[in-house]
């Protein structure tokens, strides 16, 4: 989901040949779940049309104190309420003459009104041609604007309307609404953090054909996954071989399919992490050797023995490599004295905390969209969540790291 969703978004549209892009910004910020008001100069009605942007909004557009067909019955827009409205103000086109106006505090018409009284984070696009962008004014007045906490949305480089090439393009629609979801990224709590986690299961190859493996979907961990980036962090996810439709857009994703290939990765990733979760339902064991070609049942006799060997214990390893900047989470999956078990995996292991999975009860466990857990910490707490959706209990377990290893204050 978008960081814009359910976002109120203030759309100032001022004179300039870019304002016919406006109309495809509209439509983009309403593609990512946003409500859009469209606040336009005089000079921008004759490069775009109200109409247009009303259509597209669906939303009134406003470009006066008082709109002719007000003035009759003594209404007015008050630019005081939109300011309050909008929880983010983005100018685009910003021309030079309305970030003059932004800058010296001028207030001539609704927009530049508007402006002043926001409250919101705001941002300006510039949109104008090569020489007036790289007058010593123009640049002035960005560097003002910037240093009062204006976010300025660089302009492109390339042909402009003179026919010269520079810089002065205003930035695409597409680029103007991912800065600001990066803005709105910045503001959550474990924005710059790194969030490491593994998921689904591990095959260990007999032949090409055949595999020790387990019915993991991966949906736990991908839900935390998804969960940790929505909350701002930068997410790592190795992912075994599944073939579960997740939503891991925004998540960098390792696919892997052996028990070594997954500790490689996580031992790469693991020092830089704050926090790692070791939800992958790792293979315990592997054949000691593996055939090239598939085994044929005219190979063997009425029985086939296979000699197996321990895979690496990752949970483990990470745990050896522990430091005061790391926090790790592993998963346990149990059958009967659950408890118990968990709590001797935290120790033995050195993690911070364990989840418990109990299999038996209806909806948890592998290939299920619901799971209900416990979850045991180093510090001797322990925390039960009810059979939930995956994609809920993912949240509420980064939630509950959150709180419990000061994440946001490391």
């Amino acid at each position: 989901m978008s960081l814009l969703y359910n976002r109120k978004v203030l759309l100032g549209v001022s004179g300039s040949i870019a304002a016919y892009k406006s109309a495809h910004l509209v439509r983009e910020l309403i593609k990512r779940g946003a409500e859009v008001q469209v606040v336009i100069t005089d000079a921008a009605k004759d490069f775009v049309t109200p109409l247009t942007l009303s259509t597209l909004s669906t939303r009134s557009v406003y470009s006066a104190f008082i709109e002719e067909e007000q003035k009759a019955y003594g209404v007015w827009n008050n630019h005081v309420e939109m300011g309050l409205w909008a929880d983010l103000m983005v100018i685009a086109p910003a021309s030079s003459n309305t970030l003059s106006k932004m800058a010296t505090g001028a207030c001539d018409n609704l927009l530049t009104a508007v402006y002043l009284s926001a409250k919101c984070p705001v941002f300006a696009a510039p949109a104008m041609d090569l020489d007036m962008y790289a007058n010593g004014a123009t640049l002035d007045n960005l560097k003002t604007l910037e240093q009062r906490g204006v976010g300025i949305i660089d302009s492109d480089y390339g042909e402009l309307a003179s026919g010269l090439v520079g810089k002065g393009r205003m930035a695409e629609p597409e680029a103007i609404a991912d800065h600001l979801e990066q803005y709105l990224r910045s503001t959550l709590p474990l924005f710059g953090k790194k969030v490491l986690i593994n998921a689904g299961p591990t095959h260990e190859h007999l032949d090409p054909v055949r595999f020790l493996g387990n019915n993991s979907s991966g949906k736990m961990g991908s839900a935390m996954a998804a969960a940790a980036r929505d909350l701002g962090a930068n997410v790592h996810l190795v992912l075994g071989p599944t073939q579960a439709s997740l939503d891991l857009k925004g998540i960098k994703v390792t696919r892997v399919i052996s028990a070594d290939d997954m500790l490689r990765s996580m031992v790469s990733d693991f020092p830089d992490s704050t926090l790692t979760v070791c939800c992958a339902a790792v293979s315990d064991y592997r054949p000691v050797s593996q055939a090239e070609h598939k085994i044929k049942k005219s190979d063997e006799g009425k029985s086939m023995t296979i000699s197996l060997e321990k895979t690496p214990d990752i949970l483990s390893t990470l745990g050896s490599m522990k430091s005061n900047g790391n926090h790790l989470v592993g998963f346990a999956l149990e059958t009967r004295d659950g408890e118990a078990y968990a709590k001797q995996k935290l120790s033995k292991k050195n993690a911070s905390a364990i989840v418990l999975n109990t299999l038996g009860k209806e909806g948890v466990g592998f290939e299920t969209d619901t799971n209900e857990v416990s979850v045991y910490t180093d510090t001797g707490k322990t925390f039960s969540f009810p059979l939930t959706s995956k994609i809920a209990l993912g949240k509420s377990l980064l939630e509950l790291f959150m709180s419990e290893f000061k994440l946001s204050d490391a």
